[in-house]
Order: C-alpha cells, then structure tokens, then sequence
C-alpha cells in the first residue's frame, strides 16, 4: 500500500534467526525442491525505507530486508524475483509502472512455467482505498476529535470500493495460475495498523471514532483477499492476526507499522518496519509448514 510514495521517495535479527529455526523443518520440506519464488505485491511487500534498498529500479522502494528476502534466506529455493513495487495496484500486474528513477515491468513478466512458489499482496491501492482512507481521516480529526468525522464522511463508500477491488484480486489469482500453473500461491493479507483499543493521536492522527473504522477497513480488505483465494484454492495467510499487540501505537521495536512520521532510515509512513517484516515472513513460513504437516 501508498500514501504519495512516488513523491516522497527523494535486536530483530536475534528474532529471525529464533523464528527461522522454529519453522524450518517443516517449512523447508515444502519448498525444498522450489526452482523459483516469485514475490508480487505493492509497497507492504516491498519495504519502502527498510534498509537497504535494491536498486532496480530505485524508485520501487524495495528493500532486501523486506518479508519476500527474509523468507527466500530461509528457504533458498534455486531462483527468487522480487518485482514488487511501492504504490502498485492490480493494474500493474499487466502493465508496467513508471516510477521516480526508471520503470518497474509488469509484474506478470516474473512469472514462467517453472514458477513454483509465489506471494502476492496487493489490492490495498486500489480505488484509493488506502490512500484516500489515511489522509482524509487524518486531514478531518480536528473538526471532531473525539467523534468519528471520518466514517461520517465516507460512509459505506470504501466498502464498495473493496468489493470492487476484490474482484481484481480474483483476477489477478486467475492469471497467476495461467502463467505459472506448478505454482503454490500465497496471498498475504495486510498487517494491523490501528489497535483494537486507544488511541496514540500522535502517531495514528485520527479521530477517536475513527480508530475502529480505520481497523474495519482494514478488516474488510484483507477478508476481500482471503475470499479470492478461497474461489481459487490458493493460501490465503493471515498477518492481521499474528500482528495483535503490534500495531503502530506501539513502540519502536514491538510495531510492525510505522505511523505518520516517515523514518528515512526505518520505515515510510503508514508502512512495515523491519520488525513487521519478519513478522510477515513468519506468518507465511508458518502457512508452509502448515502445508506440510497436512499432507
């Protein structure tokens, strides 16, 4: 997901390493004999800020600490192509994305009939949903602090738009399928941004009432993603529940996403620390191993 991240692009190891031992026996043994892994997404997967970033092209903001990277370190299949790329929508599965510094193709052009392991995170930019959401709840606080200005203004406006959305989700499932047919898919939903009580008006610039509406768009969205998957028997793997207690109300080092102060040398704003993505890349790791012990 985006909040204007084209304008605006100019100890966790201990953690990772404890996580990776935890799941490697299963979740290896899923993807031990993977050729290629192939991560699509928007900015949620691609990190924006997390050090360091890779530089083709520069303006995606992918990092090499973002979820796909920690999970293709831990499962090291034969080939990984991260193509994600901040502020991509649906769209841009089809159709290439210019950005500050050069142009990401279309994300679909990663995807070949050896393709055996994908991920896939996207939907959050389109129709604005998440954009529109951030800043217009942000920009109506002060005209009722403590009311909830926000989901009076939209109404069930965003809903509509998701539903919209889900079926571009559908879509896009569809064609991975097509192109990589050997393919084990991975839909990874959004992690939570908002607690599920308070409010830290400091960090989250939303009014009181706003808070639960911010959290029930959220909701709405990554259940949109998990409908498309279940349509076409894809994984669907849940980051909102595991990021319970590591909202952005939280400090430095416990949240998985930054709030409205963008850190050029951690996190954009409104988007995943580090921290969020390791916590991403266990969640998926754990739908493989979860793979495994069914089979």
């Amino acid at each position: 997901m985006s909040v204007g991240i084209a304008g605006r692009l100019t100890t966790i190891g201990a953690v990772a390493v404890a996580a990776a031992a935890l799941f490697a026996s299963g979740a290896e043994a899923a993807v031990q004999q993977a050729r290629h892994y192939v991560a699509l997404g928007d900015s949620f997967t691609s990190g924006p800020l997390i050090p360091l970033p890779r530089l083709n092209p520069l303006g995606c903001a992918r990092s090499t600490e973002n979820y796909p990277s920690l999970l293709n370190r831990r499962i090291r299949p034969a080939r990984f192509t991260d193509i994600s790329c901040g502020a991509a929508d649906t769209t841009n599965m089809l159709e290439p994305q210019s950005v500050p510094l050069g142009r990401n193709p279309a994300q679909f052009s990663a995807l070949t009939k050896d393709t055996d392991l994908v991920s896939v995170s996207i939907g959050g930019n389109d129709f604005s949903v998440f954009g529109d959401t951030i800043s217009t709840c942000a920009s109506l606080r002060g005209s009722d602090p403590d009311g909830a200005p926000c989901a009076k203004k939209f109404g069930d406006e965003l809903s509509k738009r998701i539903g919209q959305t889900e079926g571009r989700v559908l879509a896009v499932l569809r064609g991975i399928r097509e192109r990589a047919p050997k393919a084990r898919v991975l839909v990874v939903g959004y992690p939570r941004i908002a607690p599920p009580s308070g409010t830290c008006p400091s960090t989250l610039p939303f009014a009181t009432g706003d808070y639960p509406f911010l959290d029930g768009v959220e909701q709405q969205l990554n259940a949109a993603l998990r409908r498309a998957a279940g349509v076409t028997g894809d994984t669907y793997v849940d980051t909102y529940g595991p990021s319970l207690g590591h909202d952005a109300c939280q400090r430095r080092g416990v949240a998985w996403v930054n709030g409205q102060h963008t850190d050029l040398l951690a996190a954009l704003s409104y988007h995943p620390f580090r921290t969020g993505m390791v916590g991403m890349a266990d969640a998926v790791q754990r739908a493989l191993n979860t793979r495994v012990k069914k089979g």
